[in-house]
């Protein structure tokens, strides 16, 4: 058991909980056996949805927590009153060490507020950006921040484009990825003060693969791994491809199926046709994890269903087993090392 991951999973966050999330956990303990989920929540109504199922006892436990955060509820006010919320004694469990990580479909902002104030950031860690993965034409790029920090400062992308690539290469697989900034055009001349200000941190930065800007068509595209910009515009991207992609598909859907002749059509192109929108299908690849905090926070919709849930406790079992956090703080820590020496440098 001590080799297990141990994963806690606010039960009760979330517009379909504790009916989906549930779900998500028991599917997850059946698939890999490598792990335990811990459902926090109230004990009740997850013992009355557990009941459906069958699965090994001990590779779920409950710990009952009485009060909700409700998505319309003030952030800092609801994790500072609500301390028996399903999210905070959640959150309390990873600060603690009980659990290696937390995935929840709540608040946003609560989320956020809790993993930064109650787990606390990674030392060397400015600001904790929010990371989701977005299907392109090439596989997927990691979008950062997408909506924890809308004030970010040119030192802040830095960050975000040094875990943002820690994150592919280690967790994702892809080699020296490539890095850019979301800007207005293609030349380093054109963006905001923010923009024009980050740039040329970027590519002074020797341990990325800075590949300079990218606009908003290119990046369905693939043609960029790590997507660096602030949360106010991540924010807007990440929303623009979540709603763009499912109206197209209804739209396709509702083609198939206008005429009899697009019907039969509609049959001998299905299976490829479902195979490929697949792959562009936002709950394939789990939640958006907080990077750079002492503990793993992975946040999903809050209309996530047990799909949803599942790739999310798989993604903190790789998040785990890869060593990310250490890995972040690690770099970070390397890289203030190298500014010092240099500095000194210069004084001589």
């Amino acid at each position: 058991m001590e080799n297990k991951v141990v994963i806690a999973l606010d039960a009760m966050g979330g517009d379909y909980a504790p009916v989906e999330t549930v779900k998500g956990a028991v599917e997850a303990v059946n698939e890999n056996k490598g792990m335990k989920v811990i459902l926090v929540g109230r004990e009740e109504e997850i013992k009355s949805e557990l009941a459906k199922y069958t699965y090994e006892e001990a590779s779920i436990e409950i710990v009952n927590a009485t009060e909700i955060i409700d998505m319309g509820e003030v952030p800092t006010k609801a994790i500072r009153e609500k301390k028996d919320s399903s999210l905070v004694v959640a959150i309390k469990s990873v600060k603690s060490g009980e659990c290696d990580a937390i995935v929840s479909a709540g608040s946003s902002g609560a989320i956020l507020v809790g993993g930064q104030v109650l787990i606390g950031k990674g030392k060397g860690v400015k600001r904790a950006p929010l990371a989701p993965l977005t299907p392109t034409a090439k596989g997927v790029s990691l979008l950062i921040d997408c909506g924890a920090n809308v004030d970010a400062r040119p030192e802040h992308l830095l960050q975000f484009a040094q875990m943002g690539s820690i994150y592919m290469e280690d967790v994702v697989g892809v080699k020296n990825p490539r890095v850019a900034i979301v800007n207005i055009g293609a030349e380093e001349a054109k963006g905001n003060a923010l923009v024009k200000e980050t740039y040329p941190l970027l590519k002074a930065c020797k341990n990325i693969n800075f590949i300079g800007s990218i606009e908003a068509r290119d990046i369905p595209k693939g043609e960029a791994d790590v997507i660096v910009t602030e949360a106010f515009v991540g924010n807007v991207i990440l929303k623009l491809e979540e709603g763009l992609a499912s109206t197209l598909i209804q739209i396709i859907k509702e083609g198939m199926m206008s005429t009899t002749r697009s019907k039969l059509g509609g049959l001998l192109v299905k299976p490829a046709l479902k195979e490929t929108l697949k792959t562009f299908d936002a709950t394939e690849y789990g939640g958006a994890p907080l990077l750079g905090l002492k503990g793993l926070v992975v946040k999903i919709h809050g209309s996530a269903k047990a799909k949803e849930t599942k790739k999310a406790i798989f993604q903190c079992v790789t998040f785990k087993e890869q060593r990310i956090n250490e890995k972040i703080v690690a770099h970070l820590a390397e890289e203030i090392e190298q500014a010092k020496e240099e500095k000194a440098g210069e004084q001589e």
